[in-house]
């Protein structure tokens, strides 16, 4: 069975997520974690690393490694790896290219429809750029949308958003922070004014304040090291990622201590979150206006919001969900894997986007079933239409008219019933044409031309079909026969077939108002069967 895949190119990390079965999964695309370092390196024989392979050989080759290049979609200057010039938007194509082929190696097969994330304040020359990846990537069937629209679409998914309902979403990521505000309608999130964002502000920002502190408190011993060093600058390397550790440890405790392993220098650095905080609160002062500019320019005040919506892996710092509630009065939904959300909520449009489709192609095989067993069901429907006792409450059998031959022409609802009905349960207008849609005392000569053309089609079903005989006795009574006849023949209505059968039922209801036309509908049905008969 196939599936959908949704891909969150972050500026720090990349996700991916896939949708089957009406149910989105995060994929795994590590081998520690679901989630990838963005991080892009070329090999001596021309080999691309991403991901983790590409982080852990890009210590001890950092002029063959690319990281943040997110941050540089749209500049000019190449990014340079082992001397070779690459364009932002082109080592983003590889990095697509590799979480597909990942998932696909995974997944036992290609994904059907692909939803690329970007960020809501990127214009038509980022899109074109993001597009050009694509294409770099050699990949179909890819549609982009916006981050805060995923994450929003995440977020109905799991908690019930009504339509007109308005959120607000707080994106704050590795590399770059979004502020969106939208409006839920009945076929998805519209964003409302311009989204506001803030390109070079994010998670990889506060690693380097942490580094920052812990550089200070070692009064310059990173300073002396040796930058030819492998072995120094592996330790430098390591000495990174356990600041990432600390920072995100700090979202769940009140102090972390960060292990300092340099050739010359063992000990550790103690960091609290009070500290922490004063590191980055400058930093969320200005996300949370730039959100006040983006309800602003939506022309929303912050009690029409039903929610904030927190997204991005660095939402789950603690002062986050305190400033934006405390400025905005709101209530603040944080996701459990505030990483993953994008993710998640693009595979869920990709896998809606195919869902749509499939119901396309269900509702073109029904129109096409019913157009080749149309004839069989009007009569079976007008005979049950005629009978005492009024409509029936059931299937209507298809087989009483329709003999051996399968007639290949609808007829119009004025041959079963002779009146306009409501619509079709399933929104196709399959028998409402012109000859049986109007109103009982609309334009007689339509009508008339309209019960001659039933007429014809029945005459020719009855032909094709051969031997099927019609007893009827016209005006009021008419139809006791043929209904008794139908009951008898064997059941033939398919699954595409009762849902316009169904239709013509309540067209019974205005028979007594269309006497004259049922007549002579009847009568014209009577002078043709004894000729079927001989």
């Amino acid at each position: 069975m196939g599936y959908a895949l949704g891909v969150d190119l972050g500026t720090a990390y990349t996700a991916a997520a896939t949708y089957r079965d009406g149910k989105a999964e995060i994929a795994t695309l590590g081998n520690r974690a679901a989630a990838i370092p963005s991080v892009v390196l070329l090999r001596e024989d021309e080999e691309v690393l991403t991901g983790d392979a590409a982080n852990r050989r890009g210590v001890t080759e950092p002029d063959r490694v690319a990281r943040e290049f997110k941050r540089r979609v749209g500049d000019t200057t190449p990014i340079f790896l082992g001397g070779s010039p690459y364009s932002a938007e082109t080592l983003m194509g590889k990095l697509l290219r590799s979480v597909v082929d990942e998932v696909s190696t995974r997944e036992g097969g290609t994904p059907d429809r692909i939803a690329v994330t970007h960020p809501a304040n990127w214009g038509p020359f980022k899109k074109d750029l993001l597009n050009q990846a694509i294409t770099v990537a050699d990949l179909s069937n890819v549609e982009t949308l916006t981050e805060p629209q995923a994450a929003a679409i995440h977020y109905s998914d799991n908690e019930r958003v009504d339509p007109g309902d308005v959120v607000a979403v707080y994106d704050l990521g590795g590399g770059t922070f979004d502020a969106a505000v939208l409006r839920k309608t009945a076929t998805g999130f519209e964003i409302l004014g311009q989204p506001e964002g803030i390109e070079r502000l994010g998670g990889i920002d506060f690693d380097a304040a942490v580094f920052q502190h812990v550089a200070r408190s070692l009064g310059g011993a990173l300073e002396n090291l040796d930058e030819d060093d492998l072995t120094a600058m592996a330790a430098v390397a390591r000495l990174r990622q356990e600041c990432v550790d600390a920072k995100e440890a700090l979202s769940s405790d009140t102090d972390a201590s960060i292990p300092v392993l340099l050739p010359d220098l063992q000990t550790e650095v103690r960091l609290t979150r009070t500290e922490f905080e004063g590191m980055v609160r400058p930093a969320l002062v200005d996300t949370i206006t730039a959100l006040r500019r983006a309800l602003r320019s939506a022309d929303v005040e912050p009690d029409q919001v039903k929610t904030v919506l927190l997204v991005g892996g660095s939402s789950r710092i603690p002062l986050v969900a305190q400033m934006v509630g405390a400025e905005l009065g709101r209530p603040v939904a944080v996701d459990a894997h505030p990483k993953h959300s994008i993710a998640l909520g693009a595979a869920l449009a990709a896998g809606g986007e195919t869902d749509k489709s499939g119901a396309g192609a269900a509702a073109a095989k029904t129109a096409a079933g019913a157009a080749a067993a149309g004839a069989a069901i009007g009569l079976g429907a007008g005979a049950a239409a005629a009978a005492p006792g009024g409509p029936p409450t059931g299937p209507i059998p298809g087989s009483g008219a329709g003999g051996a031959g399968e007639p290949t022409q609808p007829v119009p609802a004025a041959a079963g019933a002779g009146g306009a009905g409501g619509p079709p349960a399933s929104g196709e207008r399959f028998f409402q044409d012109d000859a049986g849609a109007g109103p009982p005392d609309g334009d007689g000569r339509r009508r008339r031309v309209g019960m001659l053309v039933a007429a014809a089609v029945l005459v020719a079903a009855l032909l094709v079909g051969g031997g099927v005989l019609l007893a009827s006795g016209g005006g009021d009574d008419g139809g006791n026969t043929d209904t008794t006849t139908s009951t008898e023949e064997p059941t033939t209505t398919t699954e595409e077939e009762t849902p316009q059968t169904q239709q013509r039922s309540p067209n019974t209801t205005r028979a007594p108002n269309t006497t004259a036309a049922t007549t002579t509908t009847t009568a014209t049905t009577t002078t043709q069967a004894p000729a079927t008969t001989t």
